[in-house]
C-alpha cells in the first residue's frame, strides 16, 4: 500500500514504462522482419512466442539482479580497455545484428523478387532460434536500464509486462505495415543497423546516450509517415480525376448571362 501511495513511484513506473516501450519497437520489428520470413500461418505464432520469450527472459533477468550486477564486473583487459560479461554480451549481440541487417537489406536489394522467393523459405526452428538471441541482447540493455531508474522489483516486473502485452497486442499492425511498404523495411533494418553499431560500441564503453539514436529515428519515421501520406492523398486525387487523361486541359462551360444566350448552331435541314 505504501508504494501504491507513493508519488514519485508512480512517476517513476510511468517513465519506464515508456523507456520500455520504446527500446521494445526495434525488438517488435526485427521480430515482425524475420517472422515474414515464414508462411503466413505461422508468423503470428512466432511473433507471440518470441515476446513471451522476451518477457520470460526479462523478468528472470529482474530475479537474478544479483548476477546480473556481477555482470558488470571486469573479466578481462583489451587494448587497454576492462571487458566485462554485459560487455561481451552487447558487443557479440551488436554484431549478430548489424550481420543480420546488412544480410537482410542485401538479400532485398540483390536477392530477386521478395514476392515469389521471401515468405517461406526460413524454417520455424531457425526464426525462433534468431529471436532468442535477440531478446537476450534487447532484454540485458532493458533491464539494466530498468534497474538504473526504479528500486523496486515489482514495479519493474509490472512495467516491463505491460510494456510486453502491448507489444503482443499491437505486433500483428506494426508486421503489417512493415510488410506492407517496402521503404518502411528498409528503414527499420537501417535502424537496426544504427542500434547494433551503438550496442557494439556500448560493450566498449563507447556507446552514444539513447537519446541521440531514438530522436533521429522518431524524426525519421515522422518524414516517411509524412511520405506515405503524400502518395495517398496524389493516388486518391488521381482516382478523383475519373477518366480524364492526367495533363489534360479542363475545358470550363461557357458563363451564362441572361439576355445573352449563347449561339448555337444548327445543322443545315432540306428545308435550307
Amino acid at each position: 500500500m505504501e508504494v501504491l501511495a507513493s508519488p514519485e513511484l508512480w512517476v517513476a513506473f510511468f517513465s519506464l514504462l515508456l523507456l520500455e516501450i520504446v527500446l521494445g519497437i526495434d525488438n517488435v520489428v526485427f521480430i515482425s522482419i524475420l517472422s515474414g520470413k515464414l508462411p503466413a500461418e505461422q508468423q503470428k505464432r512466432a511473433r507471440t512466442i518470441g515476446l513471451m520469450l522476451a518477457l520470460i527472459t526479462r523478468i528472470l533477468l529482474l530475479l537474478s539482479l544479483s548476477w546480473l550486477i556481477r555482470l558488470t564486473a571486469p573479466l578481462f583487459t583489451v587494448l587497454g580497455q576492462s571487458i566485462s560479461g554485459r560487455d561481451l554480451i552487447l558487443i557479440i549481440g551488436g554484431l549478430f545484428l548489424l550481420g543480420k541487417s546488412t544480410y537482410e537489406i542485401h538479400e532485398r536489394l540483390e536477392g530477386g523478387d521478395e514476392e515469389s522467393g521471401g515468405a517461406g523459405q526460413a524454417s520455424f526452428a531457425a526464426v525462433i532460434s534468431q529471436i532468442v538471441v535477440l531478446d537476450v541482447v534487447f532484454s540485458l540493455d532493458s533491464v539494466i536500464t530498468a534497474v538504473g531508474m526504479v528500486d523496486e522489483l515489482l514495479i519493474m516486473i509490472a512495467a516491463v509486462m505491460i510494456a510486453i502485452g502491448i507489444m503482443l497486442v499491437s505486433a500483428g499492425a506494426i508486421s503489417a505495415f512493415v510488410n506492407r511498404h517496402p521503404t518502411v523495411k528498409m528503414l527499420a533494418l537501417a535502424f537496426l543497423l544504427l542500434i547494433g553499431a551503438n550496442l557494439v560500441a556500448e560493450g566498449f564503453d563507447k556507446g552514444v546516450p539513447k537519446g541521440y539514436v531514438y530522436g533521429p529515428i522518431a524524426f525519421a519515421i515522422l518524414v516517411e509517415v509524412l511520405n506515405l501520406r503524400y502518395q495517398t492523398m496524389t493516388a486518391r486525387r488521381r482516382r478523383t480525376a475519373g477518366s480524364r487523361p492526367v495533363g489534360e486541359p479542363i475545358h470550363l462551360r461557357p458563363t451564362y448571362v441572361k439576355g445573352h444566350e449563347p449561339r448555337v448552331e444548327r445543322p443545315a435541314g432540306p428545308s435550307d
